[in-house]
């Protein structure tokens, strides 16, 4: 507690959580990242914290270097996944911030587009390098030679591997949170009164629907492609599943449903939207991935 530098690297674990979570689309792994951040810059010895002129600099250095190393051995772990793998949820600020602890870490995930969950399901598509350039430069605002000396490349790669993963974002304009609610909103009552003709003109005729159960919850395993077919797959789920209540809640930025069975979260729905339908649906139904929902 006598490091003259404890309050600037401190400082810093709100951008790092920000950082990590969008790179590796997992609130978990990045809590263990700035952990292991941490750990690194007190295994130096106090006279090497001292040569550091910015602390902020190094840590996101280190941080960035960890998450490009759990990026490439990610692919091997979710080629074993049960079913699809979907990004970790995070809750809305008015869904966990309620002055408790338990808040943390999901408090410190700023939510803007960059963690809409259609971006980060793009984020999965990419390269590590591109995911990690794209990020880094496109999202925080490094300079090609900062994020040059995270990846191990030179600014002109770095340049380059951000420019291919740009060209995988869509760019078109997105309706505001409020059309979307109104969408989701529908989307709900006509989930809750079984009303599938409702249902199906919501959808988009060619929308999919992807679910992550993780094998620890009962869920589709192969997406569901088509608004006829998403519709009925969802009157099945609401006639023969659990009674639970559907809430509306922020999910990633965005306004999205969880079902509630008793007092436990077991699904949190995530949507894209485009011209008043509903392009994607994300289920995620594993219970590990739901832990910042349940606090």
């Amino acid at each position: 507690m006598t490091d003259p530098q404890l309050p600037a690297v401190i400082s810093e674990r709100r951008q790092l959580i920000n950082l990590a979570y969008r790179l590796l689309g997992s609130l978990t792994e990045a809590e263990d990242v700035v952990q292991e951040t941490y750990a690194r810059w007190y295994a130096q010895t106090e006279g090497q914290r001292r040569e550091v002129a910015a602390p902020g600099a190094w840590l996101t250095t280190v941080a960035g270097r960890i998450c490009l190393d759990l990026l490439g051995s990610a692919r091997a772990r979710r080629e074993r996944y049960v079913g699809d793998w979907i990004p970790e949820p995070v809750p809305g600020r008015t869904e966990w911030l309620d002055g408790s602890s338990s808040a943390d870490p999901a408090d410190r995930v700023t939510l803007d587009e960059s963690i809409s969950m259609a971006f980060l399901v793009v984020l999965e598509s990419m390269t590590p390098a591109e995911r990690v350039a794209f990020v880094l430069h496109d999202v925080f605002r490094y300079s090609f030679a900062e994020v040059a000396d995270i990846v191990g490349r030179t600014p002109a790669a770095c340049r380059q591997l951000a420019s291919s993963a740009r060209r995988r974002i869509d760019t078109s304009r997105r309706p505001s949170n409020t059309e979307r609610a109104e969408v989701v909103r529908d989307f709900k009552r006509a989930w809750e009164t079984q009303d599938i003709g409702a249902m199906i003109g919501l959808l988009d005729p060619q929308a999919t629907a992807t679910a992550d159960g993780g094998g620890l919850a009962l869920a589709f395993t192969a997406p569901i492609d088509g608004g006829v077919q998403i519709a009925r797959a969802w009157m099945e789920i609401i006639a023969h599943g659990p009674r639970v209540t559907l809430l509306e809640r922020t999910v990633n930025g965005q306004p999205g449903l969880v079902a509630q069975l008793g007092d436990t979260i077991i699904s949190v729905y995530a949507f894209d939207i485009s011209d008043g339908r509903i392009t994607r649906i994300w289920a995620i139904r594993n219970p590990e991935k739901l832990a910042p929902w349940r606090s």
